[in-house]
């Protein structure tokens, strides 16, 4: 062992010129794992630190459109200190009427905030608001051009702006909102008289308990107390659910990307070990003449190949490891959750196992060809036939190829999400491979054009030696990465240009109450003639049950099965809603009155294996109602009006409190008064504008399409360094027939003619398989991962196609550069 080391240090102390591209691929692929990772961890590890104060207690329970009985109450003062925070939308107004807007109006009693702090600006009147005084987000003020000591109106009431917040400590927990937030407390939210009968709020309860007690515990004891008060409990472990799930999932398909990335940098690993040993071969040669066996050999290259590969990837941890303190102080605003600036172990452990096992999966096959080169080669150079290596060196490789799809599959969250993009992977490698042997096969079988330069260029495709087949893999990887990420970032901008119809409502209205209903319509038929109003019922209630399975009960939601998940908009109707197109069964009668029948989504249905016939128990307002499935509906989602999952048949919950919404098309010439004459007329109906809602929208997916930008471009750069590996592995060929060509009496320019129309046919063959290939990844990531609408701008695609073929043929010819500047007499020397 001491031989090989010895020999691995002595040639290492030459430089590592042929191991660069080693090294780089190995950075590239190990820093973006390590990073995604990172981030990941950093974010999911701020949101469990904090939970307490994203939660805003050790436990929550939420109630829909009601407040907690006085047993409720008494059962939850008897675990630990309370807090009750009653959360809603509403309108603020200037008080002259000129303007308002949607606000998320949080109402808190004085035991607010159990943990963590809530702070104003420097500048506020009071520390926080009491009676008829309102502290606002800084956004709020700034566009109702309000100052500290202002006031505003709010529902029914005149509230005093005392300041502004700087610090809401359950702000994510409260998840996506529209507006900024007004935060008064129990006094001033009863002055507003907005909560009412029907009117859509939610009251939380959070608990602070004992440090013996687990909130596990205390769940478990008030869902056993109160089984049928469709509670929605969670606790200090999971304090903002939907952040974390969705940054569980981003990060996986993160991850899958820097996989990606790693895998095409192990191509390059392969090529730029092969480049390299390739030049060896006479090294290799004299060293056997000299004595030294296969294995010394083999162990030596090794061995240097292990140095370099170990501190690339300690390099690339490193970069990965200061992604999240970057990111920190770039964006940290823009993140959930501050992340747990900390140096995490496990993705950093993961990412340096994917390194090591890539590198050994590509370079162990040019190690095994370079241990068995004959010292015959010394003599008859280039001549001499690569042999193959024997079966125990496949089986290693085997083995190592199956440690990385196990890892890959063992630490994602969806083990047979990573089992699928293992299997896509390794049939996209296979499947250019198969491609590559097309082409040289039909190259070799094609007549011989008369041109000498395309007959030289039909010849660089299947002579001996030649690189096609792995100068197809690096195009046809570069190329469909390029096309993939087209799709993915035109399908992200594009989402609110395609699923916005032409007639999208101009407002949405809320909390319209029962007895006001005509006088609203009549005043939106004053305000806006030219509009179209659209009023429909609506409730809250959570399924409780699916058949007799209670849902508290399941131990796992199934995937799709979101309206499982806490309240949802309920409705009743006597015709099929607009939007709605009935799949499978029947519609109930305009008069129907019978047993509670409700038309349930048909996607809902299939995600739960459900369908006409089957019960739901709905809990509203305390109220369990068991209903059976009379219809499934195809809801057209895109069309911007309310669509509701669940729709009962007339006659069951009509006579639960409850409320309008309305939707209304008009001219944008009409919208300012007419916003101005609902919030002056109706102070308690929150009016909310789609433009704004666009906006945000189209804010959140623009960080998204950064962040899959920021990924993606990782397996770009690795997928254009296996494109310089494949051609630096055939340097020594081209070299050979620059040299023979020159001597013959072709010029530099000929011979780089011949090349670039080489380059250009695998260009343009390889271009149409890459737009499919990319276009069904895009498809897959958009659809099925992050679950958007199909909307890519093809113009937008191809041209970044076309792009990509264009910067492939030049660093093609770049490449080749270096073959058409060697000088005959010395290369012939060396050859």
């Amino acid at each position: 062992m001491n031989l090989p080391l010895t020999l691995a240090l002595r040639d290492l102390r030459g430089g590592l010129a042929g191991l660069r591209l080693l090294a780089i691929c190995l950075f590239l692929g190990v820093a973006a794992l390590a990073a995604v990772g990172s981030l990941s961890a950093a974010i999911v590890y701020g949101l469990a630190d904090k939970g307490q104060s994203i939660l805003g207690g050790d436990v929550q329970v939420e109630i829909a459109q009601r407040a907690a009985t006085p047993d409720e109450l008494a059962a939850f003062r008897a675990e630990g200190q309370l807090s009750h925070v009653t959360r809603m939308r509403a309108m603020a107004g200037r008080l002259d009427g000129a303007d308002s807007l949607l606000v998320e109006l949080k109402g808190v009693d004085d035991s607010y905030p159990l943990y963590g702090a809530f702070r104003l600006q420097p500048g506020a009147l009071a520390p926080r608001p009491t009676g008829n005084q309102v502290a606002v987000g800084p956004e709020l003020a700034e566009r109702l051009r309000l100052e500290v000591g202002d006031s505003l109106r709010i529902g029914s009431a005149t509230l005093s702006i005392i300041g502004l917040i700087a610090e809401e400590p359950d702000r994510v927990g409260q998840g996506f909102a529209l507006g900024s937030t007004a935060l008064v407390d129990r006094a001033g939210l009863d002055a507003t008289g907005l909560v009412q009968p029907g009117s859509l709020y939610t009251s939380a309860y959070r608990m602070k308990l004992p440090a013996s007690v687990s909130p596990e515990e205390v769940t478990q004891r008030i869902e056993e107390r109160f089984p049928e008060a469709g509670f929605d409990i969670d606790d200090r472990s999971n304090g903002a659910p939907g952040t974390r799930r969705f940054i569980e999932r981003l990060g996986q398909f993160l991850t899958l990307i820097g996989l990606t990335a790693l895998v095409v940098a192990g191509i390059g690993v392969g090529n730029g070990v092969t480049s390299w040993l390739d030049g060896k071969r006479g090294v290799i040669a004299t060293l056997k003449l000299l004595g030294a066996t296969s294995r010394t050999i083999f162990l030596s290259y090794l061995f240097q190949i292990g140095i370099v590969a170990l501190a690339a990837i300690l390099a690339g941890l490193a970069a990965g490891a200061l992604v999240p303190w970057v990111v920190t102080m770039i964006a940290g605003s823009a993140l959930p959750v501050p992340p747990i600036i900390s140096l995490y172990p496990l993705p950093l452990a993961i990412s340096a196992a994917y390194g090591l096992l890539i590198a050994l999966v590509f370079a162990l096959l040019p190690l095994a060809r370079a241990r068995i080169v004959p010292a015959a080669s010394l003599f008859r150079g280039s001549l001499e036939p690569l042999r193959r290596p024997g079966w125990r060196m496949m089986l290693a490789i085997a083995v190592a190829a199956g440690l990385i799809a196990a890892l890959a599959i063992a630490t994602a969250r969806e083990p047979g999400f990573a089992a699928g993009f293992i299997g896509s992977a390794l049939a996209l490698l296979l499947m250019l491979t198969l491609i590559g042997w097309l082409i040289r096969w039909s190259a070799s079988r094609l007549p011989r054009p008369r041109n000498p330069l395309f007959r030289l260029a039909l010849a660089n495709l299947h002579r001996p030696a030649a690189q096609t087949g792995t100068l197809v893999v690096a195009l046809g990887l570069g190329l469909t990465l390029f096309t993939t990420l087209a799709v993915i970032e035109t399908n992200l901008s594009g989402q609110i240009r395609t699923t916005i119809p032409d007639t999208a409502p101009s407002f949405f209205m809320l909390d319209i109450p029962v007895a006001e209903v005509d006088r609203f319509r009549a005043l939106a038929s004053q305000a806006a003639p030219q509009g179209d109003l659209v009023t429909i019922p609506s409730l809250r209630g959570a399924v409780v049950a699916v058949g007799d399975q209670r849902v508290s009960e399941m131990t796992e939601i199934p995937e799709g099965a979101w309206f499982l998940r806490g309240d949802r908009g309920l409705t009743y109707s006597r015709e099929i809603p607009d939007g709605s197109r009935l799949v499978e069964g029947e519609w109930w009668p305009a008069d129907y009155r019978g047993p509670p029948l409700i038309s349930l989504d048909v996607e809902a249905a299939r995600a739960i294996g459900i369908g006409v016939g089957d019960r739901l128990t709905i809990s509203i307002l305390g109220r369990e109602i068991e209903a059976e499935i009379a219809s499934l509906r195809e809801i057209n989602w895109d069309t911007m009006g309310f669509n509701f999952v669940i729709v009962f048949a007339p006659g069951a919950i009509e006579d639960a409190p409850h409320s309008f919404m309305a939707t209304i098309s008009m001219p944008a010439a009409e919208e300012q008064a007419f916003s101005r004459a609902v919030a002056n007329a109706f102070p308690t109906v929150s009016v909310i504008r789609v433009k704004e809602v666009v906006e945000t929208v189209a804010g959140m997916l623009g960080q998204l399409s950064v962040a899959v930008r920021s990924a993606a471009s990782v397996a770009i750069l690795a997928g254009i360094a296996v494109l310089i590996g494949a051609l630096a592995a055939s340097r020594r060929a081209r070299t050979y027939d620059s040299v023979m060509l020159k001597l013959l009496g072709a010029t530099r320019a000929r011979i780089l003619a011949a090349q670039g129309i080489e380059f250009a046919t695998l260009a343009l063959i390889l271009s149409f398989i890459a737009f499919a290939l990319g276009a069904g990844a895009g498809w897959y990531v958009v659809v099925e991962v992050l679950e958007l609408e199909w909307a890519p701008d093809w113009s937008v695609v191809a041209a970044t196609l076309a792009l990509g073929a264009l910067v492939t043929l030049i660093l093609g010819l770049l490449g080749s550069l270096p073959a058409l500047a060697a000088r005959p007499a010395r290369a012939l020397r060396s050859l």
